[in-house]
């Protein structure tokens, strides 16, 4: 976990206050968090119930690492015992983000935040848009899937919403180096955890809900109520909607906040596009905005979606009163996130392509954009994760049969599934015929596509885009669609 350079220092007499309880202990610490792998000397550790334990069972190295006190709930108390002082609240997780928020004296607050929500569409949004931010002169943070960005550095993410003693860490460090704009992906997990309680968003925006995670929130209502809380004063004071998306137009027809509407054609929507034009390498738009705003450009970005990210990109951009022909000179360098329709070449004559699609609607989403600019045959690969929403499997199956000339059913993520199984519900029903086949073994599966490409067809490689490993069985093995590919072509020139 990354810290700011800056001393924090608060009482437990502080915290007591500050969360509404009583306690005798006389202590001070200096960091605070929820993952007993970072606990520094100093630090008051926040014990949590887990899925599979909890964080209390992990005490001694707690201990080890210098921690001065825990918070957790009474189960907790009783693993750890005498071995260090303990504040006990009955439900520790719901006041986390609060209280690191408190402790950092409210990073947010010190920056123009944006929150992008949906299932799909959160990594390539916020990438233009900080995009845009920097072309602008704005000194600007990234927090998302790919990766953490704090001005020029990177950093690796774990989760694409950081746990809350993190992320307010992670702001602090922002905060102290200057970062006046930061872009950042919100899961529907990290609402429902409430992994960004306490912190304030100056813009938040909604690009889409279709089925996933449906594992974790059980059905499509359920999920759309865990998205649409980043939609209450609670957490924003303005959203962005797409209401194109039938949830984005509930959303908006049921203000909580202030909204502004976007659509790709929709006449009354505040920001649409007035003209959509292909061209070889993606499109030229006309957007018309608020307050009559006309932004012009070609991009070079595939897909029909990415005209969703942009449209999204642009409007907050442009109520952060960036320029309108700084925006518009963007857009022939703006670049798409990493892993999403990310070009492997390496002189093939066939298009060869990584996507990140791994929901029904992407992968619908990502074939059909493929057929309308690809001359020859489309040979797609897709596996389905272990572990996760099982509902979705025969529905992807189905998409990747009927979206592609050849279908490539093989292994994701099985974690601690048996890949054989997942690959017998995702090709349950389907009538699987000559235009298909199964390899259990994915780097086996993309050097099959890749071995029946002719000239001018497309091989595109579904569901792990920018991952640079392979559960299996509980172990992680380096694993990087983009360099198999790469690898694939080259060993068949």
């Amino acid at each position: 976990m990354i810290r700011p350079v800056s001393d924090y220092v608060k009482s437990v007499t502080e915290l007591a206050n500050f969360i509404g309880i009583e306690s005798d202990l006389n202590l001070e610490f200096s960091g605070i968090t929820s993952d007993s792998r970072g606990v520094n000397i100093g630090d008051l550790f926040v014990a949590l119930p887990g899925a599979n334990s909890h964080g209390a069972s992990y005490i001694d190295n707690v201990v080890a690492s210098g921690a001065i006190g825990v918070i957790t709930d009474e189960a907790g108390a009783k693993l750890i015992g005498k071995k260090l002082p303990v504040i006990v609240i009955s439900n520790p997780r719901r006041f986390l983000g609060a209280i690191c928020s408190w402790f950092y004296g409210s990073p947010s607050s010190t920056m123009q935040l944006v929150g992008i929500t949906g299932t799909n569409g959160k990594t390539t949004t916020t990438t233009i848009l900080n995009q845009i931010l920097v072309a602008a002169g704005k000194s600007t943070g990234l927090i998302g899937t790919v990766g953490i960005e704090i001005g020029p550095e990177k950093l690796t993410a774990i989760y694409t919403t950081p746990e809350a003693s993190e992320l307010q860490s992670l702001l602090a460090t922002m905060g102290e180096r200057h970062i006046s704009h930061v872009s950042m992906e919100v899961s529907s997990h990290a609402l429902e955890a409430r992994r960004v309680a306490g912190t304030k968003f100056s813009i938040v925006g909604f690009t889409n809900l279709t089925q996933d995670h449906l594992d974790f929130h059980g059905d499509m209502a359920s999920y759309f109520a865990a998205k649409a809380k980043l939609f209450t004063a609670e957490y924003s004071e303005l959203g962005f909607i797409n209401i194109d998306d039938k949830y984005g137009r509930e959303l908006y027809n049921n203000p909580q906040i202030p909204m502004i509407s976007l659509s790709r054609q929709n006449p009354e929507s505040q920001w649409r596009f007035e003209r959509i034009e292909p061209t070889a390498r993606g499109y030229s738009v006309a957007i018309r905005g608020t307050g009559g705003i006309l932004i012009e450009g070609e991009i070079n970005l595939i897909g029909e979606h990415n005209l969703d990210n942009l449209l999204m990109a642009v409007a907050i951009a442009s109520q952060f009163e960036i320029d309108p022909i700084v925006i518009g000179n963007c857009f022939p360098n703006l670049k798409g996130a990493a892993g999403r329709l990310e070009s492997v070449d390496i002189g093939q004559k066939f298009l060869a392509l990584v996507d990140y699609a791994h929901t029904p609607d992407a992968v619908t989403r990502i074939l059909a954009t493929l057929r309308k600019s690809v001359s020859g045959r489309i040979i797609a690969v897709l596996g389905c994760g272990g572990d996760r929403d099982k509902t979705k499997r025969p529905i992807m199956g189905r998409e990747l049969l009927e979206g592609s000339d050849l279908a490539i059913f093989t292994s994701d993520n099985p974690r601690s599934e048996a890949p054989e199984t997942i690959l017998d519900e995702m090709i349950a029903g389907l009538d699987l015929k000559e235009n298909s086949t199964t390899l259990v073994d994915r780097r086996e599966a993309i050097a099959f596509a890749v071995t029946n490409a002719l000239p001018g067809d497309c091989v595109v490689i579904l569901g792990k885009g920018h991952e640079t490993g392979q559960e299996i069985a509980g172990k992680k093995f380096a694993f990087d669609d983009r360099i198999e590919l790469a690898r694939a072509i080259e060993e068949l020139a």
